[in-house]
């Protein structure tokens, strides 16, 4: 037995990368144009030289994606990951986009010189977040110069995805602080109510109440910033999104999972809270703190992210089910069960005669 030889994953997408890249028109075109506007941004991307001394707007992106150490985390790390799921999503669309008509549109310098003047706006003003709205809405119009109309449309989305890499920074407070009280007053509300653990709550601090043993309590806590639930609902959000915009063509339907992705992040975050809570009430602060850093292998920082997935999940399997369950009245789809098509009357079927010029009362067969 001959044995036929198999490419690997990695050649197989080489092949396939190259068929795409033969196939892609304005290649050169584009990716000169790209490296000429990424290098206005390396070069006079960044006037806040105080905050971090380089005149690079990625620099300084990538700064507030991963500050040094001394600074407090940050709950923008996620943007590290987004052009990776952009660029995914690129290849997952690719022969779609590819099967569009392709050809320079010079309309799309309108955006490009949108995303210019935003830039000079943002680096006038020490504002980089506005800087980099520009640059991102700068690449948009050279795929739109080099490729068309047609090619903006079909990449709108994933190309959206990139509002995600803007790092919010100090401008997610008035956010952050609500889902802390948010969720401090649902750990509360659990702790008494379902769980019978006496939690007392000022504010954002949850801690047990002191007893002749332990004067101070037997544990105290004190809900920061980075455990608002602010990386969940990102997360959960940007999940609802994407599963909204790939498995539903209704626009109601992805608003529906787009909405539900926040009291599904509230509710992620709840059972992290309240895991720690209890590892606390049994094992005291330190059992409490082991919970809250994450653990072995950091696994139960992932908590708060499973009641999140596994809502959407089932959202999106019950809005699937309700897009294709029959209205009353209506015929059943094609391929159901019970589309059973009604058998046809019974007709008499006459064989022709074997020589057209035999007579009439030649022999016949006849069929009912």
């Amino acid at each position: 037995m001959d044995n036929q030889p198999t490419d690997g994953i990695l050649e197989e997408f080489r092949i396939q990368f190259l068929e795409c890249w033969h196939r892609l028109p304005n290649r050169g075109f584009f990716f000169i144009l790209l490296a000429a506007w990424l290098a206005l941004f390396q070069f006079f991307g960044n006037a806040t030289l105080g905050y971090i001394h380089t005149p690079s707007l990625l620099r300084w992106t990538y700064n507030a994606y991963q500050p040094p150490v001394e600074h407090s985390p940050t709950d923008d790390a996620h943007g590290l990951l987004v052009p990776f799921v952009v660029l995914a999503l690129f290849w997952w669309k690719r022969q779609q986009l590819l099967a569009l008509p392709l050809q320079t549109w010079w309309p799309s310098l309108g955006l490009v010189g949108l995303g210019l003047v935003l830039h000079v706006a943002g680096y006038s003003l020490q504002e980089a977040r506005i800087s980099i709205i520009g640059m991102f809405t700068g690449i948009y119009g050279l795929m739109g110069l080099a490729w068309g109309l047609a090619w903006l449309r079909g990449s709108f989305f994933p190309f959206v995805l990139f509002a995600f890499s803007v790092p919010l920074g100090s401008l997610a407070e008035p956010v952050t602080f609500p889902l802390r009280i948010l969720v401090c007053r649902l750990v509360e509300f659990v702790s008494h109510y379902i769980l019978m653990i006496d939690v007392q709550r000022v504010g954002t601090q949850l801690f047990a109440p002191p007893d002749p043993a332990n004067p101070a309590g037997q544990y105290q806590y004190d809900v920061a910033p980075a455990c608002s639930g602010m990386r969940s609902l990102i997360a959960t959000v940007g999940m609802a999104v994407i599963y909204g915009v790939l498995s539903f063509p209704s626009w109601w339907r992805r608003l529906a999972l787009i909405a539900s992705a926040f009291p599904l992040a509230a509710l992620g975050n709840l059972v992290r809270l309240l895991t720690i809570i209890v590892a606390a009430e049994i094992g005291g602060q330190k059992a409490g703190n082991a919970v809250h850093e994450g653990g072995p292998g950091g696994i139960y920082s992932l908590l708060p992210y499973i009641p999140a997935f596994a809502g959407l999940l089932l959202l999106g399997h019950w809005l699937g089910e309700a897009g294709v369950r029959p209205s009353r009245g209506a015929a059943p789809p094609i391929g159901s069960p019970t589309a059973v098509s009604p058998p046809a009357p019974k007709q008499a079927e006459v064989a022709a005669p074997e020589n057209e010029g035999a007579p009439l009362g030649g022999s016949q067969k006849v069929r009912t």
